[in-house]
C-alpha cells in the first residue's frame, strides 16, 4: 500500500523543537540588532521617563526636563544630559551624577547630601541655597555657577573648578579644596573655617570673604590687596 502523502502528516517531534529553537533565536537576534541600531536615548525610553527614588537614568537625554521637588534619591544619573533642566528643590540624596551634564540647569534649593558628583558639569547652573553637605564634587565644573548661600560644609571639592562662580554667603566649613580653582570667584561673606587648602588651590583675582581682592597669583592662599 502506498504511504499517504497528504498535508496532515505530523512532523517528527525533534523537527518541531528545532523549528521553535530557530524561531526563538531569530527573534532574540532581531531584538538585539534592533536595540543596537537604536539611536542614543531611544533604548530604554521608559527607563528614561521614570522619575522616582532608585531610578535608573544613566546616560538618558533629559534636556530641559522639569522635575521641581522630584524625589530622585539614590538614583543613577551617571552621564545623563540635564542641560537646562529645572530641578528646583529636588531631592538627589546619595544619587549618582558623575559626569552628568547640568549646564545652565536650575538646582536652587536642591538636596544633594552624600551625592556622587565627580566630573559633573554645573557650568552656569543656578545652585543658590543648594545643600551639598559631605558631597563628592572632585573634578566638577562649576564655572560661572551661582552658589549663593549654598551649603558645601564637609564637601570634597578637590580639583573642582569655581572660576567666576558666585559663592556669597556659602558655607565651606571643613571642605576639602586641594587643587580647587577659585579664580575670579566671589567669596564675599562665605564661611571657610577649617577648610583644607594646598599649594595648588588657586585664588587669583577672587573676591575674598571680606570683599577685598586676591592678588595674582594667589596660589595656595589668598594674598589680599589693601583696602
Amino acid at each position: 500500500m502506498t504511504p499517504s502523502t497528504g498535508t496532515n502528516r505530523r512532523a517528527p517531534h525533534w523537527m518541531s523543537v528545532a523549528a521553535l529553537t530557530a524561531t526563538a533565536l531569530a527573534s532574540l537576534t532581531g531584538a538585539a540588532t534592533a536595540a543596537a541600531a537604536a539611536p542614543p536615548g531611544a533604548v530604554g525610553a521608559d527607563r528614561c521617563h521614570t522619575f522616582t527614588p532608585h531610578a535608573d537614568l544613566h546616560n538618558c537625554t533629559l534636556r530641559g526636563v522639569k522635575l521641581t521637588h522630584a524625589n530622585l534619591s539614590h538614583s543613577d544619573l551617571t552621564g545623563a544630559d540635564l542641560t537646562g533642566a529645572d530641578l528646583t528643590g529636588a531631592y538627589l540624596i546619595s544619587a549618582q551624577l558623575s559626569k552628568a551634564n547640568l549646564t545652565g540647569a536650575n538646582l536652587s534649593g536642591v538636596y544633594l547630601w552624600n551625592a556622587y558628583l565627580t566630573g559633573t558639569n554645573f557650568a552656569e547652573a543656578n545652585l543658590g541655597n543648594a545643600n551639598f553637605g559631605d558631597t563628592n564634587l572632585t573634578d566638577a565644573n562649576l564655572t560661572h555657577a551661582n552658589l549663593t548661600g549654598a551649603d558645601l560644609a564637609g564637601a570634597d571639592l578637590e580639583r573642582a573648578e569655581f572660576a567666576r562662580a558666585t559663592l556669597k554667603n556659602a558655607d565651606l566649613t571643613d571642605a576639602n579644596v586641594h587643587g580647587t580653582g577659585f579664580a575670579q570667584a566671589n567669596l564675599t561673606d562665605a564661611t571657610t573655617e577649617g577648610w583644607k587648602t594646598n599649594f595648588f588651590t588657586v585664588f587669583r583675582g577672587a573676591t575674598w570673604t571680606d570683599g577685598r581682592t586676591c592678588t595674582f597669583p594667589s596660589q595656595g592662599e589668598c594674598t589680599l590687596l589693601p583696602h
